[in-house]
C-alpha cells in the first residue's frame, strides 16, 4: 500500500470511512467554484469518484492520494496525479491537483501534500515532468503552484466548459525534493 507521511499528513490510498467526509468536502459550494462547471457533487457522485480513483492506480500505479490530518486522524481532502484526458492538447501528460475542505484552507496543508505528491513522481514512478491545470482566477490554487516552483506554459481553454485555464509545468529533474 503507497503511503507518503509528511510532518502533518499522511497521503494514503482510499478507505471506506472517507467516502463520507470527501462527500462533505464535495457538497460545499466553496470548495467546488473553481472545479469543472462549479457544481456540487452528491454522494453518490463522490462514490464514483472514490472508485475512479482507486481504479487509476492500479492502471497507472499513480492516483490521487487521500489526504489525512496526522494529528487528528481527519480526512481533509486529496491530492495526487492523473492523466488529463480531458485536455488533449496537453497529453502526454501527468498532472498534479488537490482538493481541500475550506476548513483546511490556508494552512499550507495543500502546498505540503502537492510537494509531497511531486516528490513521489519523481522518486517513486520516474516521471520527469507534471503539469497543473488551474481555472483562470483560482488564485489559491495559483499560490500553491508558486510554492511548488511550477512555470506557466500556456493559457487554453476548458474544453467543455469554455473557461480560461493555466497550464503550468514543472521538471521533475530540477525539482528540489
Amino acid at each position: 500500500m503507497t503511503e507518503i507521511r509528511t510532518p502533518r499528513l499522511i497521503l494514503r490510498r482510499w478507505h471506506d470511512d472517507d467516502l463520507a467526509p470527501m462527500a462533505e468536502i464535495n457538497e460545499d459550494p466553496q470548495v467546488m467554484q473553481w472545479i469543472d462547471d462549479g457544481s456540487v457533487r452528491d454522494l453518490d457522485q463522490t462514490t464514483e469518484d472514490i472508485e475512479r480513483w482507486e481504479e487509476d492506480w492500479d492502471e497507472e500505479g499513480f492516483g490521487l492520494f487521500a489526504v489525512e490530518l496526522l494529528a487528528s486522524g481527519e480526512l481533509a481532502g486529496f491530492t495526487g496525479l492523473s492523466v488529463p484526458e480531458f485536455l488533449p492538447e496537453v497529453l502526454p501528460a501527468v498532472a498534479i491537483s488537490w482538493r481541500f475542505g475550506s476548513q483546511f484552507w490556508g494552512q499550507g496543508y495543500a502546498s505540503e501534500a502537492a510537494h509531497a505528491t511531486l516528490e513521489f513522481a519523481l522518486q517513486d514512478r520516474g516521471l520527469d515532468r507534471v503539469i497543473s491545470i488551474i481555472r483562470v482566477g483560482d488564485d489559491a490554487s495559483e499560490n500553491v503552484i508558486r510554492k511548488l516552483g511550477m512555470e506557466l506554459e500556456r493559457e487554453t481553454e476548458h474544453p467543455e466548459y469554455g473557461y480560461p485555464v493555466h497550464v503550468h509545468s514543472i521538471d521533475l529533474t530540477e525539482f528540489q525534493a
